[in-house]
């Protein structure tokens, strides 16, 4: 089990440490022939067939597509916000439409600010997880302005308090609840899923096999069918979805 540093200082919540520092590996994508497009189910579209993964992300698109993108990202990275505001967009519509790719995201918990933004983005389930983690990336440096507003003992405090209160707190100091009030996500609805702690811990613990199983460092990580690919920008994983067929 992943221990969890709750009583960090707000130094720590703020760093951006583990972002984008990424060990390129010479693993990949294969070159191979470009990969036919599949059709959705008449009525459908792939960018709207969302589910949970066993390994505890959430994946969009075709469930049987023969090339599969996972990122391991953080709401508190910034090569997370740059990657999310150059790629989503052409992701969506250009490659999962296709049938050929489908695209998941692995919440990789770096510090308190990002598990609570984390829970708030699953609080209404799979259907608005992309839009909503896409919206919390934009807030990021609104989060980071009210968190270092909030100093060193507020933030401590919020940190030793119960577990069941310790996130609310945090998010109502950060403006997150009016933030995803705002989306959809009422108040109560919000304070129940940042009260979850048996969420918390299985986000924490994904986090922690996410990192032995693939050796992550850094976010944001990215697979293609199962191995580690070069690059933490889209023009770079692009490039990789080509090389697998997605042409």
């Amino acid at each position: 089990m992943r221990t969890f540093n709750y009583i960090a200082p707000l130094a720590f919540a703020l760093a951006l440490t583990a972002c984008g520092e990424t060990t390129e590996t010479e693993a990949g994508a294969s070159s191979s022939g470009a990969v036919e497009a599949v059709e959705a189910p008449a009525g459908q579209k792939w960018s709207e067939t969302v589910a949970k993964t066993e390994a505890g992300g959430v994946v969009m698109g075709n469930p049987d597509a023969p090339i599969k993108l996972v990122e391991y990202m953080s709401i508190t990275c910034s090569h997370c916000k740059d990657f999310g505001e150059q790629a989503f967009a052409p992701l969506r519509d250009t490659y999962v439409e296709s049938g050929r790719v489908s695209f998941e995201i692995r919440n990789f918990v770096r510090d308190p600010l990002d598990l609570t933004a984390a829970l708030l983005s699953r609080c209404g389930g799979e259907a608005p997880f992309f839009p909503l983690t896409e919206q919390a990336l934009g807030y990021q440096a609104t989060m980071f302005e009210k968190a270092q507003g909030m100093g060193e003992s507020t933030y401590s405090g919020i940190l030793q308090s119960e577990p069941k209160v310790r996130f609310v707190r945090l998010a109502e100091q950060l403006g997150l609840i009016a933030f995803f009030q705002q989306r959809g996500i009422s108040e109560d609805q919000a304070k129940a899923c940042l009260a979850d702690t048996a969420a918390s811990e299985k986000l924490m613990n994904d986090t922690q096999k996410g990192a032995e199983e693939f050796n992550i460092e850094g976010t944001p990580t990215f697979l293609i069918n199962g191995q580690k690919v070069e690059g933490t920008n889209w023009a770079m994983v692009e490039t990789k979805l080509k090389e697998a067929g997605a042409r």
